[in-house]
């Protein structure tokens, strides 16, 4: 049995993210860039037409992750639950983010405190917002 939806993409699946918030990098690497998930990681603090939509469609990476997957944005929570799914449960990484992320109520609870670490760190390392 796979951990993968059994669901077929018409197109690449991209997972923007902050590439110089250490832990947003450790995390999405471990998790998500794993070539059998589909997933292409997108370091949100570089400019290019995929920021350009998600300005346009009014989402601030700064307050959350960002997944496009067949031409549908999804964000923050809803975001890294949807890269959860597509992900397999190898590793610490992959294991904690389906405990984490695997469901709405769990993302909805977890997905804010790292935010909120998020913030915290990128403040203390001297790192500005995006």
């Amino acid at each position: 049995m796979t951990d993968k939806p059994e669901e077929s993409f018409n197109e690449p699946i991209y997972l923007v993210y902050d590439d110089q918030c250490p832990v947003c990098r450790t995390w999405c690497r471990d998790a998500f860039s794993d070539s059998s998930t589909g997933i292409t990681l997108v370091d949100a603090r570089r400019p290019g037409d995929l920021m350009d939509e998600i300005t346009a469609a009014g989402l601030d990476v700064d307050q959350g992750m960002v997944l496009k997957v067949n031409g549908k944005l999804f964000y923050d929570a809803e975001a890294i639950r949807e890269a959860t799914a597509l992900s397999p449960r190898r590793g610490i990484a992959g294991s904690m983010n389906h405990v984490l992320f695997s469901r709405n109520g769990a993302a909805a609870l977890a997905y804010p405190l790292g935010k909120a670490f998020r913030s915290l760190l990128l403040r203390l390392l001297g790192i500005p917002l995006i």
